[in-house]
């Protein structure tokens, strides 16, 4: 794609959030020669992935006036796929053999993602961009300019003029809780996986688990080792679902429920009966954005943000405002980079937008695709099978080559062994072959110095 004929701008740009998204963020609109300020409501980098035992003292987290606690890392939570392609392209994120302390595994914990952005953010010299323990409670339109308000942890409170602000605030915060008839007489307790981290609240429990899907089988794995039973209710299981899951003589998978009763009981589509004590949430959450006001042209309806053309910029207030990280199910760390390098470069007017109705056009086909298929709203940042022409595309816009197919491959193969071997995937695949050509090509870009044949040995 050739760039626009347009004069270079460089402009000072608010970026909301110093977590994967963030970071990137950050090093790619320095790189396009904007001043940066990266406002992180934490301590220190990280975003989701700085783990902290602390929990909300709702355990739903539905009291709008709670303490919300950032991290929803559980304490066991290891990475969903492997590290090979999770990394951003050119920090690629092996294992660091000469330092004990880190997790060499390819499907790491929590605290080695960690490492790897708190690498990243050393490498690049991000920190110094960073305003550490600093919340922003308000963007919105001045003029052709954006104002940012924030506070920080001394109750000093600030408000700025930026040409631009990028969100990157993640979407891993405010809890979607499930819809169950005759919950509010149910005697039992709740809470949502937001506020999980370890079992032992669990031991001798009878807990029901509501979803399967990522969350849903580490968290009932996990408690299932302290509880006496544990129950997995899921939508996407037919209503006669009922089968006790291999590797275990405690957990069993059923369809979802249908009640909860004043006798403590929950009754299950499939006409099963439990005496739970505890219902856990692994629901997902709601994309949240409460410092933003738009005058109502940017709205959350049933998890879909609209409008928002490429799930990046609003067409009515682009470029001055844009979002990386919105789709799920994808290769995120990879997606920030190309979104981010995406946005740097609109802001600098290398590369040009469409007009704000062929935006609009554009959002509305990708809503009529959607409803064409039959999917719900909440899916319309799922970008699914079409992963790869999205991400393609985005590389294409800012002169990137297109994603590396082992890359995707990967993505694919992963989610495959986590929805037929949750209990195994992380530690047996079959895919090694792909784990060669990834680091094939690391070196290859002298990204790393050697194959680390201990590595590629790892697993069969």
């Amino acid at each position: 794609m050739a760039p626009a004929q347009s004069t270079i701008k460089s402009l000072h740009v608010a970026v909301i959030g110093a977590g994967a998204a963030g970071l990137v963020a950050a090093r790619e609109l320095r790189d396009e020669n904007h001043s940066v300020v990266v406002f992180e409501r934490d301590s220190k980098v990280g975003g989701l992935w700085v783990y902290t035992p602390e929990s909300e003292v709702d355990p739903l987290s539905l009291d709008p006036n709670r303490t919300v606690v950032h991290s929803s890392v559980y304490d066991s939570l290891r990475t969903n796929l492997p590290r090979e392609c999770m990394g951003y392209r050119d920090f690629p994120f092996v294992p660091q053999h000469d330092d004990e302390s880190r997790d060499p595994r390819r499907y790491p914990t929590h605290k080695e993602v960690l490492a790897y952005l708190e690498d990243f953010a050393r490498e690049f010299k991000l920190v110094e961009m960073v305003r550490f323990n600093t919340e922003v409670v308000l963007v919105e339109p001045d003029g052709l300019k954006w104002r940012v308000q924030s506070k920080n942890s001394d109750g000093i409170s600030g408000d700025e003029i930026f040409d631009a602000v990028v969100v990157c605030n993640g979407h891993y915060t405010e809890p979607r809780v499930a819809h169950v008839p005759g919950i509010d007489s149910w005697p039992g307790k709740q809470i949502h996986s937001h506020n999980y981290r370890v079992p032992d609240p669990f031991k001798d429990q009878v807990v029901v688990v509501i979803g399967n899907f990522a969350s849903g089988t580490d968290i009932s794995r996990d408690i299932m080792a302290v509880a006496k039973e544990v129950h997995i209710a899921s939508r996407s299981n037919s209503s006669e679902t009922y089968k006790q899951l291999p590797g275990s003589d405690n957990l069993w998978l059923h369809s979802m429920i249908k009640s909860g009763n004043e006798d403590g009981s929950i009754v299950f589509e499939n006409g099963k009966v439990v005496q739970a004590d505890t219902i856990v949430h692994c629901t997902g959450y709601k994309y949240y954005f409460p410092f933003l006001n738009t005058n109502g042209y940017i709205t959350v309806e049933d998890n879909c943000v609209g409008p928002l053309y490429k799930h990046v910029f609003p067409p009515a207030l682009a470029p001055g405002l844009s979002f990386v990280g919105v789709p799920w199910m994808t290769l995120l760390f990879f997606m920030f980079e190309l979104q981010s390098k995406w946005v740097a470069a609109v802001l600098s007017g290398r590369i040009k937008l469409p007009s704000e109705d062929k935006m609009m056009e554009d959002v509305t086909a990708d809503y009529a695709i959607r409803d064409t298929h039959g999917l719900p709203k909440r899916y319309t940042h799922r970008l699914g099978a079409g992963n790869v022409q999205y991400l393609n595309w985005i590389a294409e816009q800012v002169g990137a080559p297109p994603g590396e197919q082992w890359r995707f491959q990967e993505l694919d193969g992963g989610y495959v062994r986590l929805a037929t071997r949750p209990d195994t995937f992380r530690d047996k695949w079959d895919d090694d072959h792909l784990i060669v050509e990834a680091y094939e090509g690391f070196l290859r870009e002298k990204l790393i110095k050697s194959l680390p044949s201990e590595l590629l040995e790892s697993g069969k």
